[in-house]
């Protein structure tokens, strides 16, 4: 009984399959690498309906998602060329107002994370937010078998990310703050500082106080 209800539950699965690998033959085909301004606005125009809010979105080339009815989008927000956006069922995104990403920039919250990123942030190109990660404890079975520890991560409204940052699971980065290129973040970030390094501290405040 038991081998046969694990065949009738695959069966189930094949339509769902089927129409996910229909989806993404369109994508891939009719709708990432469309050229020029009229390219941007059928891409606009396609993931509006598919994000979890309908919200015209400008979307360069090569833009891949998974799970988009995940994903919840400002206003006026910009995501340049080959950008990855990874949620699932349980493991949401959700990206403020006037926000822009830069281009091949991974924002991953799947395996039970999640990402909040606020309005007029600024995502500079080959960054890397990542909510969640691997078991590891066991040394009897492989790291990609013991599954995953989802974490939270938090972008504050009008901060400033500069290319090919990382970003760890349970991360806050405050109002304001300013992450210097190359950095891995992995503790906190205060409100209205320059942080930056390997791992990130805090190297000055931003401006006057």
């Amino acid at each position: 009984m038991t081998m046969e209800n694990d065949l009738f539950k695959k069966i189930k699965k094949i339509p769902g399959l089927l129409i996910q690998e229909i989806i993404c033959w369109f994508e891939a085909i009719f709708i990432q690498n469309l050229p020029g301004l009229v390219g941007m606005k059928i891409r606009s125009l396609y993931w509006a309906l598919r994000f979890y809010k309908p919200q015209f979105v400008n979307i360069g080339r090569g833009l891949i998602t998974t799970s988009p009815g995940n994903i919840t989008m400002g206003k006026d927000v910009y995501i340049l060329h080959n950008s990855f956006l990874y949620a699932d069922t349980k493991s949401p995104i959700f990206i403020g107002n006037r926000t822009c990403i830069n281009s091949n920039v991974t924002i991953d919250s799947a395996d039970g994370g999640e990402i909040v990123i606020g309005n007029d942030v600024m995502i500079g190109p080959n960054v890397i937010l990542r909510a969640s990660n691997h078991h590891y404890e066991n040394r009897d079975i492989p790291i990609n078998k013991q599954g995953h520890t989802g974490g939270k991560i938090i972008i504050g409204d009008d901060v400033w990310i500069a290319a090919n940052v990382v970003i760890v699971p349970n991360v806050t980065i405050g109002r304001g703050a300013v992450i210097a290129a190359g950095s891995v973040v992995t503790k906190d970030i205060p409100e209205f500082v320059l942080a930056g390094g390997v791992p990130a501290k805090v190297i000055k405040t931003r401006g006057k106080v």
